[in-house]
């Protein structure tokens, strides 16, 4: 099936005031578990690879886009292409040659006001190109090894005024917003602020998205779409079912050398994880 635009998954899943999960790509495993999970339940994804990612594919975006690229066309699923966490203004304009339909453009390390100036630079020059443009409004945290912030920290959680204030200036298709959760969780324990999020979504006329989704609970995750979340972002949680099934192998099998051995039974365990945050996001 031909890659589907990221903006056009973001828009359907809102017009029912549904949900699309985004998952993250490491690895070509990673790629085929996110195309057979979205075939086994009959549900949409979007597969995503961060500027993480591709650094450690040695800085070259276009192997990987191009392997996960094919998965997706190869599946029967309707699947979406996009660049995530992108900081680096060289891999921005990667995602018009390398074939995405949308990018992530994250400046919310810096101030206000060059967040708000390097964004809307992005934004008119991936408008320009076609590209669906996502942006960071708040600190999520936990990403690059940088510790988990507390949500409750001043100046951490997206403001509903300041969000409003920044898509006017900025141009953003998706704002990923600050309210519970952080990257890098391995276990589901975040609480979000489900009355930030409805103000959130009444402030600000493009779809919300979360990040760090990973750490979040099945009926949290629920609450948080009905609140007004349109676009979940997973990750972390793909590479916890992967590594708990590649330990549970080499366990048993400790003479193992051949990985194809414990590479099955790590695509299947993420492939289940898929499939289970899809049926969560989108009933």
């Amino acid at each position: 099936m031909p890659l589907v635009p990221t903006g056009e998954l973001i828009a359907r899943a809102r017009s029912a005031d549904d949900a699309v999960a985004a998952f993250n790509v490491i690895t070509l495993e990673h790629a085929e578990a996110i195309a057979a999970g979205a075939e086994r339940v009959g549900r949409p994804a979007i597969l995503q690879i961060s500027e993480n990612a591709v650094r450690f594919h040695g800085g070259d975006l276009s192997a990987v886009a191009a392997a996960a690229a094919a998965v997706a066309r190869a599946s029967t699923a309707p699947l979406g292409l996009h660049l995530d966490h992108v900081v680096s203004p060289g891999l921005l304009r990667g995602a018009h040659t390398e074939g995405f339909s949308s990018v992530m453009f994250d400046a919310s390390g810096l101030n206000y006001g060059d967040n708000v100036k390097a964004t809307a630079d992005a934004v008119r020059w991936g408008h320009e190109r076609g590209l669906w443009v996502e942006a960071e409004l708040g600190r999520i945290g936990g990403k690059d090894g940088e510790p988990p912030r507390d949500a409750h920290t001043p100046g951490v959680r997206t403001d509903p005024a300041e969000a409003a204030a920044y898509i006017a200036d900025t141009g953003v298709d998706a704002l990923a917003v600050a309210v519970g959760s952080t990257h890098a969780m391995t276990r589901r324990t975040a609480t979000l602020d489900h009355a930030l999020i409805t103000a959130l979504r009444d402030a600000v006329p493009v779809p919300l998205v979360l990040h760090g989704s990973s750490g979040v609970p099945d009926d949290e995750l629920r609450a948080a779409i009905a609140a007004g979340m349109t676009k979940i972002n997973i990750g972390t949680a793909l590479n916890t079912a992967f590594t708990g099934a590649i330990r549970a192998y080499l366990a048993d099998h400790p003479d193992t050398v051949d990985p194809r051995k414990y590479l099955v039974p790590a695509r299947e365990a993420m492939t289940g994880t898929v499939a289970h945050f899809l049926t969560v996001v989108s009933p």
